[in-house]
């Protein structure tokens, strides 16, 4: 099915496809959004143009029927369910006795506010930011000069550079500025036993650190005291975060509301050892207040995190569940490895409001209002 809107020639401009329904001839579409000035523009009178098609895998699909409607009309579905008969014309033309070819059915119309991402940082809203570091063996001895992990201040790697470029972004939407910093890959003090989710500073009960100075602080002596291991499992650090973001949820429905959303930065040098398990731990992140930011540093073949950030469809777990919503964006560090902190920071951060906004208008949760401010003394 396609939506078009009225062009002021007299033309269509298609604005929205429907999914493709096979072998059914009482098709039903899932709910879809659209914004009402897509369809209408500033006139609200404007008529839409709605057609049904019958699929064909050549891309000739043929029309079966279709009809206008304006916006008073479908407002009617937000009472009860509205229809309109769905006539092809040709047929029409030919055939006195022609009626039409069937009829579509709106079973439901909501109308919301669509509120920005200021919108919710001006109610009050809190992102929360944990970094996640890969320190797997396939980063090199942090002592060699050639290793992802060797620490030069006047010359800081990925790593740090990454740490820096976002954490100074995101950390004016934190309140306290204390940031959990966690590690995965290594064998880890005092016992040397290999870990896929260990603090930076190596207080498991208290993993966080003031500021990105801090973050970076745990960083450099944590490269100092660990042994770089393996393999490349990221699944565990998604889990822990999204526990926190689980709790989150559960606030949102006792008087919280659009409070909190995590955000993960996750540094890694390769290809991920666990995806089944980073697929699974996904799909069930991507319904709550969470999204996941990948940075890739060095120079390996990252193509498979293209299957994380929906680039090569729609993300699904191992059981065949769709995520909820599109919680992933990877970038290569390699790409803004000779541009300013502040590009790398934009292009990552690029997804973020959307995903924001897109949880809450999922969830149904509006900004939270901030009290009024005392009026000044007289």
């Amino acid at each position: 099915m396609e939506v078009s809107r009225a062009q002021s020639d007299g033309t269509w401009q298609v604005i929205h496809r429907t999914e493709v329904i096979k072998n059914d001839l009482s098709p039903e579409w899932r709910p879809f959004t659209l914004p009402i000035h897509s369809l209408f523009g500033s006139q609200r009178d404007r008529p839409i143009k709605i057609d049904v098609f019958d699929w064909d895998g050549d891309g000739s699909h043929d029309l079966i029927g279709g009809f206008t409607c304006t916006f008073e009309e479908i407002c009617k579905a937000m009472n009860s369910e509205t229809s309109w008969p769905c006539i092809n014309e040709k047929k029409k033309a030919k055939k006195s006795s022609y009626k039409d070819s069937g009829k579509v059915i709106l079973h439901s119309l909501k109308i919301q506010r669509e509120y920005s991402f200021l919108d919710y940082l001006f109610g009050g809203l809190q992102i929360n930011l944990t970094f996640g570091v890969d320190f797997t063996a396939s980063n090199g001895s942090p002592g060699a000069p050639s290793s992802l992990h060797f620490i030069d201040y006047q010359h800081p790697n990925e790593y740090m550079q990454a740490i820096s470029a976002v954490g100074n972004v995101l950390q004016d939407y934190d309140a306290d500025k204390m940031f959990p910093a966690l590690g995965f890959g290594a064998k880890i003090p005092p016992h040397m036993v290999e870990s896929f989710e260990f603090a930076l500073n190596f207080n498991a009960s208290n993993p966080f650190c003031p500021g990105v100075q801090g973050v970076l602080n745990a960083y450099v002596n944590c490269v100092t005291n660990i042994q770089l291991w393996g393999p490349t499992n990221v699944a565990p650090i998604i889990n822990h975060v999204a526990r926190f973001a689980q709790s989150a949820q559960g606030w949102e429905t006792q008087g919280r509301g659009a409070s909190t959303y995590y955000i993960l930065l996750l540094l890694t040098d390769g290809v991920l050892s666990d995806m089944d398990n980073v697929r699974d731990a996904l799909v069930h992140a991507s319904g709550l207040p969470m999204s996941l930011i990948i940075v890739g540093v060095g120079q390996a073949d990252f193509k498979d995190m293209n299957i994380l950030d929906g680039d090569d469809g729609v993300l699904k777990s191992t059981r065949g569940q769709p995520v909820y919503r599109d919680i992933v964006q990877f970038v290569p560090f390699r790409d803004f490895k000779h541009r300013s902190p502040a590009e790398l920071a934009s292009h990552v951060l690029a997804e973020i409001p959307k995903q924001v906004t897109g949880y809450f208008r999922m969830r149904g949760l509006p900004p939270n209002q901030l009290p009024a401010a005392a009026p000044p003394p007289q």
